[in-house]
């Protein structure tokens, strides 16, 4: 299991605030954690870019975004109340009666997302989920000039800060989505730098991922690598009325899931697969639920001329929420395959799948 120090990183990680293009809480903690032991830079996006053995003609990328869903405040009531819209893709559904964070030029400003109370709604609206425009966030400001004293139009907001442990393996966060992806790529650097490379090696961690894979976009077309690997969350159907024979069977603590799809070069895939078995490291297959895209995967797999990708997904349950949750043995199984696959690469590996 991770030690002490990758523990305490993952629980800053996760209880960062990283709402999508404001990223620069997650982006220090990431930065500084690998600055022990890469080569560590910040492009004008806010990715982060650590990087070892840099003079090796191969170059393999790795990326895992630390953006999250969020809001941003778009206009301030007579009454103090402050409206928003999403900022990511936002289920309606967990949003009413949740606890947030406004991140202000002056810090932290706490609210609360309210409605109308259940009393007050006609019997057909009980029946209909609330939309956002119908909602807003109450700081506890008595007026528009209170609140103005506080907020300003355009601060970025994010669910309120958590990290729990549910048990031996399992955590969940409001931040899961997809900084556990962004701990696995921190953590698999950390490991590579103690081993003898023969490629270049480029971690990074994304922004603006939950609004079109942008950050990951400029990352690849700096990195400019040959081989890429996406880790991001994907869906646990280890729960009722989720069709496995739509979804698949993906488990949480039976390991990463490795995605057979159009994100996922065939013959990285074969090695991938080789080299699990050989380490006795334990994943699941899947093929995703829709052919391609949605992930960084696909931003790194049409770079410039192309490149060689797979997909790494970590099963996380409630996605989209604040109570998302993973399990630390998938996350270290993910990390001792990503090691164990590109300490094997020599370099001269050809990825092309007519080969």
């Amino acid at each position: 299991m991770f030690n002490k120090t990758s523990m305490n990183f993952l629980e800053r990680l996760m209880r960062s605030a990283s709402p999508t293009g404001y990223e620069a809480n997650a982006a220090k903690i990431f930065r500084d954690y690998l600055a022990e032991c890469c080569e560590v830079k910040c492009d004008v996006m806010g990715n982060t870019i650590a990087a070892l053995n840099t003079t090796a003609p191969v170059r393999v990328m790795l990326a895992g975004h630390y953006d999250e869903i969020g809001f941003q405040i778009v206009h301030i009531s007579d009454e103090g109340l402050l409206y928003f819209r999403p900022n990511g893709g936002i289920d309606k559904l967990n949003v009413p009666s949740s606890e947030v964070d406004i991140l202000t030029e002056n810090g932290i400003v706490p609210g609360v997302i309210g409605k109308k109370p259940i009393h007050l709604l006609t019997e057909a609206e009980r029946s209909k989920s609330v939309e956002l425009k119908d909602m807003w966030i109450d700081i506890g400001a008595e007026s528009r000039k209170d609140a103005e004293k506080l907020v300003s139009v355009g601060d970025p907001v994010v669910m309120r800060e958590n990290f729990r442990m549910l048990n031996k393996h399992r955590f969940i966060s409001k931040g899961t989505d997809d900084k556990i992806g962004a701990f696995i790529v921190a953590e698999t650097m950390r490991a590579l730098a103690k081993r003898k490379l023969n490629v270049a090696v480029y971690g990074l961690g994304t922004v603006q991922e939950e609004v079109g894979l942008r950050g990951a976009t400029a990352g690849a077309y700096a990195v400019n690598p040959h081989i890429g690997f996406g880790i991001d969350v994907g869906f646990a159907t280890d729960l009722p009325d989720i069709p496995k024979k739509q979804y698949g069977d993906i488990t949480l603590g039976k390991g990463p899931a490795l995605s057979r799809s159009c994100d996922n070069n065939v013959v990285l895939g074969k090695i991938l697969r080789a080299t699990a078995k050989a380490n006795k490291i334990p994943y699941q297959e899947s093929v995703a639920h829709r052919a391609t895209g949605g992930t960084d995967t696909a931003a790194i797999q049409l770079a410039r001329g192309g490149v060689a990708t797979a997909l790494f997904s970590i099963p996380n349950r409630y996605m989209h929420s604040q109570v998302e949750m993973c399990d630390l043995r998938d996350a270290e199984a993910a990390v001792k395959l990503l090691t164990e696959t590109i300490a094997s690469f020599t370099g001269n590996e050809s990825f092309c799948p007519v080969d």
